[in-house]
């Protein structure tokens, strides 16, 4: 059996962090024309070295910038991406009860590798200021965001083969990763709200074709991530964060693991991240066709939710992970965060004081739970 790997850690995180109140200041700033854009990196500079010493404070061994330099967690990274454009439609994602504010993409032509994505130089920067010891990690959007849809009907311009497209998405984030992997990064994750979407979606279906049609994208989606995958360095780790939708303390998406676990099962990363603050995720019976297709993979368990400030007890965290040994050995399982505390710029409704709060339960449960943690 392939050996687990250290990495993700016992104790972790997802990746985005509270913006400082002098940083969103900046920005809106920068948004308005009033200061350059070598301001707007110098005060993100120092934020992000702020952070950085935070989390090794409260005792985090992987690290990231907080998605500090970024306005939305996925929508940055795509807008990055040779043939994907930048564009504002009349309205935002609709959430369960918020509607964000309005931004999204289209593809206007070949989806290539951009060697000067600036993600790169943002991750050059977060890995030159992390401490020997610890670990850099970077988080992008998984590409599967970029071919959900509705229908069947593949309405790219740019292509008119789906199969060319998913091709040519695997290949510019294969190159993206070699690029990061270059640059020094050994922990890579891929955020992911699809799974999330199509459980819902399945769970909601009222037909067998519609039931088809998800389970259909659910086999495009692995296809796409296992294809990008293929013969990238074995030092390097890739998981993988299931979201059911953050922004301003809300949610998006609904149902089990149930409907997708067989999927997830067969995607070739070495964690996942599922989200389980709350009863909108199902039980963990779904972690045992996890580790039936994968024994060598770890499930990182968000049990802490990052969306409200109320601080979950130790001992509450213990019973839940217990409960999940029933379907995944101990060996198997960390512990984090549900998701990050600001998928976007505005951030959740909680301080920053409260924020730390949570990292720091995560960090002493775990030492409580795994010997090797």
């Amino acid at each position: 059996m392939t050996k687990i790997k250290e990495i993700p850690f016992r104790y972790d995180q997802v990746g985005s962090f509270l913006r400082p109140e002098a940083l969103k200041k900046t920005r809106e700033q920068f948004g308005n024309n009033t200061i350059s854009a070598e301001k707007l990196k110098y005060v993100e500079d120092q934020a992000i070295i702020e952070l950085i010493n935070k989390q090794v404070e409260n005792g985090l061994k992987a690290v990231t910038d907080g998605e500090f330099r970024r306005s939305w967690w996925h929508l940055d990274f795509l807008w990055g991406l040779n043939g994907v454009e930048q564009v504002i439609p009349e309205h935002g994602y609709q959430f369960n009860e918020v509607e964000t504010r309005a931004a999204s993409y289209q593809i206007s032509d070949k989806v290539t590798f951009n060697p000067n994505h600036p993600f790169f130089e943002a991750f050059t920067f977060l890995n030159e200021h992390t401490p020997e010891g610890i670990l850099a990690k970077t988080t992008i959007p998984s590409p599967t965001l970029l071919f959900n849809r509705k229908s069947d009907t593949f309405t790219y311009e740019s292509y008119t083969d789906e199969n060319v497209f998913i091709d040519d998405l695997a290949k510019a984030y294969h190159q993206t990763i070699l690029k990061f992997y270059d640059l020094g990064c050994r922990y890579l994750q891929l955020d992911d709200t699809s799974w999330g979407m199509y459980t819902g979606f399945i769970e909601n279906a009222k037909t067998e074709e519609e039931i088809k049609h998800w389970q259909q994208q659910c086999e495009a989606g692995v296809t796409v991530v296992n294809q990008l995958l293929k013969d990238l360095p074995e030092d390097l780790t890739i998981t993988m964060h299931v979201c059911r939708g953050n922004y301003k303390s809300d949610w998006a998406i609904a149902g089990p693991y149930d409907h997708v676990a067989a999927y997830l099962a067969q995607l070739n990363i070495d964690g996942y991240f599922l989200e389980y603050d709350d009863d909108r995720s199902g039980g963990f019976e779904p972690l045992a066709q996890i580790y039936k297709n994968g024994p060598a993979k770890k499930v990182v368990l968000g049990l802490v939710t990052s969306k409200f400030p109320k601080l979950e007890s130790e001992d509450s965290l213990i019973k839940r992970i217990t409960e999940a040994t029933s379907f995944i050995p101990l060996e198997n399982l960390c512990l984090s965060p549900q998701c990050g505390f600001a998928s976007t710029e505005e951030g959740n409704y909680l301080t920053e004081e409260e924020q730390w709060a949570k990292v720091r339960l995560v960090v002493d449960t775990a030492k409580v739970v795994w010997k090797d943690a």
